[in-house]
């Protein structure tokens, strides 16, 4: 057992792991993600957010597919180019756009839901059902603590 000044290998760390399991999980979906709705990384997890949080300026679509701005600004101009997505004037800012998904961005969108449910229910497969709520409810409460707002037990 690791003490305060003793930490734990590297393959123990929790940080480690979940990049590990990110890694090995990543591959499969980006085939899926291309295979079932022709669409890249950045743009299926554009695509979700934006149907899940719309309307969201390229600001609030990075933050919330966990894109850098640049990122989030490529997948959202290609979203719109293939005609899933709009883009429009924000009702609170003048000089900015929002974006909303277009009727065949909706579509497209209940698809990659599907795809996302299937993937998360193949990740944690090996899991009971007992277990996955166990695993989800401690993920949550590691982000609030990550976001300063976990109490501690």
């Amino acid at each position: 057992m690791a003490t305060e000044t003793t930490p734990l290998p590297l393959e123990q760390q929790l940080s480690w792991r979940l990049h590990r399991l990110g890694k090995l999980t990543d591959a499969a979906t980006a085939a899926a993600y291309a295979n079932e709705l022709g669409l890249g990384v950045a743009e299926a997890r554009a695509l979700a957010a934006i149907g899940s949080f719309e309307p969201l300026s390229v600001n609030d679509l990075a933050a919330h597919a966990h894109l850098d701005k640049a990122q989030a600004s490529r997948a959202a101009q290609m979203l719109v180019e293939r005609g899933s997505a709009i883009k429009a004037p924000s009702e609170t800012d003048a000089r900015a756009v929002v974006l909303r998904l277009s009727r065949s961005g909706r579509a497209l969108h209940a698809r990659a839901l599907r795809l996302i449910d299937r993937r998360n229910r193949e990740i944690m497969g090996c899991l009971s059902a007992a277990e996955r709520r166990q695993l989800l409810a401690l993920v949550d409460r590691l982000i609030a603590h990550s976001a300063g707002g976990c109490e501690t037990h």
